[in-house]
C-alpha cells in the first residue's frame, strides 16, 4: 500500500521517464481504474480494454503531468476521455451519454419500484459522472472539474441538480438503503462517504446536512 509521500515520489520519477515507477503507480491504482470503468460502462470487456488503453496513454503522456500530487486525478481524466473515445470510434459515434451503469447479477425484486442503483443509472451522463466521481471515487470538486474539463461552478451545479433528481426518484427510504448497499459493493466506498451521500439526498433525516468538501 503506497502512502501519499511514496506516490508523489514515484510520480516524479515516472515523469522523468522511469518506467518501473509508472508501473508501481498503475499497480496501486489498477483496481480503482477498473472499478471506475465498470461504473461508467456495462461491459467487463470494454472496461478492461479502456483501462488498458488508459494505462498506455498515461505512460506516453506522463511527462505532461505538471504536479506529482495530482497523478490520480490526471489518470482518471485520461480514463474518462478513453471511455468516450471508445464509444465514438467503436460504436459508430455513440458516447458514454448512452451507456448505463452496469447492473449487478442479483436482480432487484419486481416489487421494488426504484433503488439507488437504478436511480443513478437514470441520470444524464454529466450528472451520473459527477455522482460517481464525488461519492464513489471520492474526488474533490476541483478534481472533478479537471477530470471533466469544466469549471468548478459547473461541477457544483451538476452535483446539486443530480441530488435533486435523485430525491425525486427515490421515494422510499428502504429502497434507498437497498440501493446504496448494492451500488457501493462494486466501488467498496467507505461508510463515511455513504453517510455523506445519504445526507445530501435526505438532509431532513440526518444531523449531517452538509457534505464535507462541498
Amino acid at each position: 500500500m503506497l502512502d501519499d509521500k511514496m506516490i508523489a515520489k514515484l510520480t516524479k520519477k515516472a515523469i522523468r521517464g522511469h518506467a518501473e515507477s509508472y508501473g508501481k503507480l498503475i499497480e496501486h491504482y489498477k483496481e480503482y481504474l477498473y472499478k471506475t470503468a465498470m461504473l461508467s460502462t456495462k461491459n467487463e470487456d470494454i472496461a478492461l480494454d479502456v483501462v488498458g488503453d488508459c494505462i498506455l496513454k498515461g505512460f506516453q503522456s506522463i511527462r505532461s503531468l505538471k504536479e506529482a500530487k495530482y497523478f490520480k486525478t490526471w489518470i482518471t481524466r485520461i480514463l474518462y476521455n478513453t471511455i468516450n473515445d471508445y464509444y465514438r470510434k467503436e460504436l459508430g459515434g455513440d458516447n458514454i451519454e448512452n451507456v448505463h451503469i452496469a447492473m449487478p447479477e442479483e436482480a432487484v425484486s419486481s416489487e421494488e419500484k426504484m433503488d439507488l442503483y437504478q436511480a443513478i443509472d437514470m441520470l444524464s451522463e454529466k450528472y451520473r459522472t459527477v455522482i460517481i466521481l464525488k461519492y464513489f471515487d471520492e474526488l474533490k470538486v476541483s478534481e472533478i472539474a479537471y477530470v471533466m474539463d469544466i469549471p468548478v461552478g459547473s461541477v457544483k451545479a451538476y452535483l446539486s441538480r443530480a441530488r435533486e433528481e435523485l430525491k425525486h426518484l427515490l421515494m422510499e427510504e428502504d429502497l434507498y438503503e437497498d440501493g446504496i448497499s448494492e451500488y457501493t459493493s462494486i466501488r467498496e466506498t467507505g461508510s463515511s462517504s455513504r453517510e455523506q451521500f445519504r445526507a445530501s439526498i435526505y438532509p431532513e433525516q440526518t444531523k449531517q446536512s452538509k457534505v464535507v468538501g462541498y
